[in-house]
């Protein structure tokens, strides 16, 4: 008992040391998309959500006590994607805590928890769309999370510890979450004169200023709250970022389908 509470205060101060200035948000917002790119990029992540989904029920299956990892990581990504920082350039950034989560629940699991905490959003903070939400899943729910687990495997294969391989794949993961959100503006909204690259330049001009700062910061946020966890026995090192937990999922179905 004494340990889960020096827990969460652990987990409390962390967030609150970083609690930032409300300002407009970085999602699209509702409308902001013409109907064929809303219709388009919900295509797009149906099949991602899906297997989400499927990620999610089997780890609930397997573990039960799953699920209380997912709501710790569906409130993390809310309360860190929900401060936002004024950017100079009349805009804002935030940071999106997938990073966090993959290293928790996976890449796959992301999908869902990156869409409940959209809605969230949406419903709670007026915070992006319902028709632009296939869109900001996809670039926060989907390419964030993948890019996060395809950057801390690399660096782990080139011999760098946890803490630095986990710090630069949420940074990249930030990053690459806003990259996706530029091309789909530039997609939607071309430049008249300079066209979809020119477009491109313009949005990730504008996200890029403050989002930088931002990513490292959630880089690091997020290394100290996993050290915190890691520290209080809550989760351990090898079970980062590990598909382990699924393959032995699959290995008791199928000892159980011989018998």
């Amino acid at each position: 008992m004494k340990q889960t509470n020096k827990l969460k205060k652990s987990i409390n101060l962390i967030l609150l040391l970083f609690v930032c200035i409300p300002a407009f948000s970085m999602h699209i917002m509702e409308g902001y998309l013409p109907v064929n790119w809303a219709v388009i990029w919900s295509l797009a992540f149906l099949p991602v959500l899906l297997v989400g989904l499927n990620r999610v029920k089997a780890l609930i299956a397997e573990t039960p006590e799953k699920r209380m990892i997912l709501a710790m990581v569906v409130a993390f990504a809310f309360v860190l994607s929900s401060l936002k920082l004024p950017s100079v350039t009349g805009s804002s950034s935030h940071a999106t805590g997938m990073g966090f989560g993959t290293a928790l629940v996976g890449p796959a699991s992301m999908a869902v928890v990156g869409t409940v905490v959209l809605l969230f959003q949406v419903f709670l903070l007026a915070h992006g769309g319902i028709t632009t939400l296939g869109a900001n899943a996809f670039a926060m729910a989907f390419a964030g999370p993948i890019v996060t687990f395809l950057v801390y495997r690399l660096f782990k294969k080139t011999g760098a510890s946890m803490r630095v391989s986990f710090f630069f794949a949420a940074v990249l993961g930030n990053l690459f979450t806003y990259l996706v959100t530029s091309i789909q503006l530039a997609l939607a909204h071309p430049d008249a004169s300079s066209g979809v690259m020119g477009a491109f330049v313009k949005f990730i001009g504008i996200f890029g200023v403050t989002q930088v700062p931002v990513a490292i910061v959630e880089g690091l946020l997020s290394v100290m709250v996993i050290n915190v966890l890691i520290n209080n026995d809550f989760i351990k090192e090898n079970d980062l970022f590990s598909f382990n937990s699924f393959n032995r999922l699959r290995k008791r179905k199928i000892a159980h389908e011989i018998k």
